[in-house]
């Protein structure tokens, strides 16, 4: 059985190509005098005809990827895809908003009680909730004015 002959059995039986069988110099004689599959088989089990490994991608240029994003990088105008709604969650903004709104109206209730009367106090408390004030700026200049 020829060499070529051979290499195609020996695709055959480990159910890959012939481009994937890798033929090691003593077994390339060997091979030659491989006559049935039942003497190539045997080759295969001395590891004088082996399947030759997958080429592998490498991981590393996502690692170094990664590794520019943990830090903050990559992450410009350009790089942005939807909406802004849609990279920050429009709740804990909101949440976060309306907790800085209602500390803002905490601290003036302590520092000026006349100036947050009680009932006062749950009306403005009421309009945070409402979106009524743009941010603690706003909330502070509606206190002082006296509205």
């Amino acid at each position: 059985m020829k060499t070529e002959r051979a290499i195609e059995h020996a695709a055959e039986i480990l159910k890959i190509g012939k481009s994937k069988i890798f033929v090691t110099a003593e077994g390339n004689t060997r091979i030659q005098d491989a006559i049935t599959k039942d003497d190539i088989r045997t080759l295969i089990k001395e590891k004088l005809v082996q399947k030759r490994k997958d080429a592998a991608l490498s991981h590393g240029r996502a690692r170094i990827l990664a590794e520019k994003k943990a830090k903050g990088r990559r992450r410009g105008l350009g790089k942005r895809k939807g909406l802004k709604s849609t990279r920050i969650n429009r709740k804990k903004t909101w949440m976060n908003s309306v907790r800085a709104l209602r500390r803002t109206l905490q601290e003036l209730r302590t520092s000026n009680p006349k100036q947050v009367e009680k009932a006062g106090y749950q009306n403005l408390y009421r309009k945070i909730k409402g979106n009524y004030f743009r941010g603690k700026k706003y909330l502070q200049r509606y206190v002082t004015e006296g509205k």
